[in-house]
């Protein structure tokens, strides 16, 4: 298993942050413009809060630059929070894909923690896969910097 996390310091109240995390439009304003998340359309305004657990919420296609698809993701959510979920899903590429965020309150601003654990199911080159996987995390934790800006220290 590949083991990578990720967290950025956001001035914004945790509950915006999490509002808008937790719907498709606000992953996907996270992941564009390197990869978009297709889903159906009644998920366009859904809140990932009141999804079922341990059952596959749709599927998914991962497509880079928004256009392309590259992987075909079961979006599944283990456990749900007030301040974050776990997702536990499978994907073409990935065996397994784990997903651990909180949003939690830190003075007038939050603190983003993403966890990944996953591993891969085609056995690629050394550390492509983590490396792949950083550059995705780092681009989405840039743009929530650039949309909420940096709580100071």
């Amino acid at each position: 298993m590949i083991r990578l996390r990720f967290e950025s310091r956001l001035a914004a109240p945790a509950q915006d942050v999490l509002a808008e995390a937790l719907t498709m439009r606000g992953v996907n304003a996270e992941l564009m413009p390197l990869v978009r998340m297709s889903y159906p359309r009644e998920a366009e305004n859904f809140d990932l809060q009141q999804a079922p657990l341990k059952q596959t919420l749709f599927q998914s296609w991962l497509l880079l630059g928004g256009v392309i698809p590259v992987d075909r993701h079961a979006l599944t959510f283990e456990a749900l929070y007030d301040n974050g979920f776990d997702e536990r899903s499978t994907s073409w590429l990935q065996r397994v894909w784990i997903h651990r965020r909180r949003i939690a309150e830190q003075g007038k601003g939050c603190i983003v923690t993403d966890e990944l654990e996953f591993q891969p199911r085609l056995p690629l080159p050394g550390s492509l896969p983590a490396t792949l996987a950083r550059r995705v995390f780092d681009h989405r934790h840039a743009r929530l910097r650039d949309r909420y800006g940096v709580l100071p220290d």
